[in-house]
């Protein structure tokens, strides 16, 4: 297999795996929630306003896996389920990314990732 279909299938195993966690330690989170927070990290797009080289690590910074893990463990070394459950969503985010093939952007351009070209050519 290539690297690039083992980063997907890891990136698959760590969403279902993120997903459970953040259930777990949120359950009574309302259904409206579930999707905001499972896409607030691409509000880092936004970046990409301030041109591609920022744009791209901007977007790049927030998806990374050490920001959810980072997250969970503060929560977890406070004592804190929620911010736990943001973290593991924040991971469940960028797992699901790298399952569909949305890798950490190039400066070329937004298109260009480390699992490949997205999108149409």
């Amino acid at each position: 297999m290539s690297p690039v279909l083992w980063q997907r299938i890891e990136g698959g195993l760590v969403f279902a795996t993120a997903i459970a966690l953040t259930g777990a330690m949120q359950p009574g989170w309302p259904l409206w929630l579930w999707p905001l927070a499972l896409l607030a990290p691409d509000l880092a797009m936004l970046g990409y306003l301030a041109g591609p080289r920022i744009g791209a690590a901007i977007y790049n910074a927030a998806h990374l896996y050490a920001c959810g893990l980072i997250l969970a463990l503060l929560g977890l070394l406070a004592g804190r389920p929620d911010l736990i459950a943001a973290g593991a969503i924040w991971l469940a985010h960028v797992g699901i990314d790298r399952a569909l093939g949305y890798g950490l952007k190039s400066p070329v351009g937004f298109r260009q990732t480390h699992l490949g070209r997205i999108g149409p050519r």
